[in-house]
């Protein structure tokens, strides 16, 4: 199956979206003969979020962009910056009512989709509107970040093609389970509820400290530590000019500082090998001071992605060889 209408030449942002007149023609047209049929009905909470394959992406997702605009989140087990930002995009699919359709799409088990909308890192967040393709954005977001897209996404949708949404079935039940009626197991569960309450709203800053005030009196707390460097990557990614950081890097091969920054954005970008890479090219030609600080900060970019990722495992020992 060859997604149709899927052209993203020339889009830039959602304000410079323009309507194909075919497909809105479409859109109207399909929007017809689903009320000549009695109309769609109400959905639940729940069916806001799918999960979506290359077989059933036609009827999933281009043919329902007719009556409600789809987003795609392109993501992956291994991916740790995707599961910061699938669950924010899956709870705000439930408070947005519908609003729009959330696709989720695993790209290693669906390498031609990924192909097909020149997807080059993850997490990537993509629409569809009657059809049309357009990029929203890719690698980590704030909340209020993600908010202002989505408001223009609905704006768009609304606007250019008609598209109101779907009608939502407010007693069927929540969408996303309400993960805080427990009660906390562990003597850090507040803290930690805190930190990822934090990562959720965009504040980096604030998560990190949450992580360490943990990690202060557990040092041994996995999900902490982790944590910790999750957040603390993102804080320093937020604070980067993309551009400039890459024009440095690529100006100065041995500047540790400027490859560190360098490999920061790959891993945020879902490039976890170019991440890695860049930095073990770099152990080899620095010394001193400045080799220790890209050891270290591979090291801690090892703790984002997990130990149990391949790739990690393969990394240690390319920088084993880079060391000795």
């Amino acid at each position: 199956m060859q997604p149709r209408n899927m052209s993203m030449s020339g889009v830039v942002d959602l304000a410079a979206v323009k309507a194909a007149q075919e497909a809105k023609a479409k859109a109207e047209q399909t929007r017809a003969e689903t009320a000549r049929q009695g109309g769609a009905g109400a959905v639940s909470p729940a069916d806001l979020v799918i999960d979506v394959d290359e077989a059933g992406f036609e009827r999933e997702v281009l043919q329902r962009s007719a009556e409600v605009p789809v987003v795609i989140d392109f993501w992956a087990e291994w991916c740790q910056p995707c599961k910061q930002l699938s669950p924010v995009l899956e709870r705000l699919a439930v408070e947005y009512d519908g609003r729009f359709l959330l696709a989720k799409i695993d790209v290693d088990a669906n390498q031609m989709l990924m192909q097909q909308f020149g997807v080059q890192g993850i997490p990537a967040v993509f629409a569809v509107v009657a059809g049309q393709a357009l990029p929203l954005f890719q690698g980590a977001a704030s909340e209020g970040q993600i908010r202002q897209t989505l408001d223009q996404l609905v704006q768009v949708a609304e606007q250019r093609f008609g598209l109101t949404g779907l009608t939502v079935d407010a007693d069927a039940g929540p969408g996303v389970p309400e993960a805080a009626e427990a009660e906390p197991v562990g003597p850090h569960d507040a803290l930690l509820e805190a930190a990822v309450r934090a990562l959720d709203a965009g504040d980096f800053g604030g998560a990190v400290q949450a992580y360490k005030n943990v990690l202060a009196d557990d040092p041994g707390n996995s999900e902490a530590r982790l944590g910790l460097a999750q957040a603390e990557l993102l804080e320093r990614v937020g604070a980067m000019d993309p551009q400039r950081v890459r024009g440095d890097a690529a100006a100065s091969p041995k500047d540790a500082a400027a490859q560190i920054a360098a490999a920061d954005l790959d891993l945020v970008g879902g490039h976890v090998e170019d991440a890695f890479g860049r930095l073990i090219d770099t152990v080899r030609i620095t010394a001193g001071d400045d080799r220790d600080a890209v050891r270290v900060r591979l090291l801690e970019l090892f703790e984002v992605v997990g130990p149990d990722d391949p790739r990690v495992a393969a990394a240690r020992r390319a920088l084993a060889r880079a060391l000795f």
